[in-house]
């Protein structure tokens, strides 16, 4: 038990834990519907177009968060600008406009001449944050959560039967709005804690799993939160136990949980 606690003598660490949990509460809440939806495409684009506001923000000294929220929302603007024509694809917009962002990012921080600096934000740095980014997050996080509960079963039957949503009357483009404000909340709680390039994965891989186990949306985000937390709490661990980067260790879990489901069902199929 002592071994367990020892993490914990540190703020920084009890800070990090405490981050890299809420960041897996919000992404495995939201990720069940990025895979439902298969909208995958859509998380990578906003975690590669978090990176110049991570880095101005890191530059002048700003909230990262705060940073990473208003490049996310630039990011989800700038596509559906670009996809309003008829003669360009979304998936079109996404690759052109989070590309764009993402080299954007890269070259702010070039100029800072600090490429610490600039893997931290590509890889996280959770032991970075600051007691008012936790504040942020866990806002963020509470906000997400209320919003899914508030309109379960709008969101639910526009992901499993948009046809029918429709038909009912259901406003898509709100809802559609609206889960898009939730991702940019979402992504944002995150990319501090697992970087601007492997946030992606948090948000989906959790999901996928738990996709495995259950076709039932409650069950579905319930399992992928307890993923998520879990790695993201183990991921830390194992950053401070066995000196791993925190954000790869983070995904790397994620990725194993995903594997021995995956291994765990084909066996159970195959019996």
């Amino acid at each position: 038990m002592t071994f367990l606690l020892e993490p914990f003598q540190y703020p920084f660490m009890r800070t990090g834990l405490a981050a890299a949990t809420l960041a897996g509460i919000t992404c495995g809440l939201l990720g069940s519907y990025v895979v439902l939806r298969r909208v995958a495409f859509i998380g990578h684009a906003m975690t590669h177009g978090t990176l110049p506001g991570l880095a101005l923000a890191q530059r002048l000294g700003f909230s990262l968060f705060g940073g990473a929220i208003l490049a996310n929302l630039a990011t989800a603007f700038g596509i559906g600008w670009m996809s309003r024509r008829e003669d360009v694809h979304e998936d079109t917009a996404i690759g052109v406009f989070s590309s764009a962002m993402f080299a954007l990012g890269i070259l702010i921080m070039a100029r800072t001449k600090s490429y610490r600096d600039l893997t931290g934000l590509l890889f996280g740095q959770v032991l970075g944050v600051t007691g008012g980014d936790l504040v942020w997050m866990a806002a963020a996080a509470l906000v997400v959560a209320a919003a899914l509960v508030l309109f379960h079963k709008e969101w639910m039957l526009a992901t499993l039967d948009p046809g029918h949503a429709r038909i009912i009357g259901l406003p898509m483009g709100f809802l559609k709005v609206g889960f898009l404000v939730l991702l940019v909340l979402g992504v944002s709680t995150a990319v501090q804690t697992v970087g601007a390039v492997l946030t992606g994965a948090l948000l989906v891989a959790p999901a996928a799993a738990a996709r495995l186990v259950t076709r039932r949306l409650p069950g579905m985000m319930a399992l992928s939160t307890l993923i998520a937390a879990a790695c993201g709490a183990g991921g830390l661990y194992l950053s401070y136990f066995v000196g791993l980067p925190s954000g790869a260790a983070i995904v790397l879990l994620c990725a194993a949980a995903y594997a021995a489901v995956h291994l765990g069902v084909s066996w159970k199929e195959s019996r």
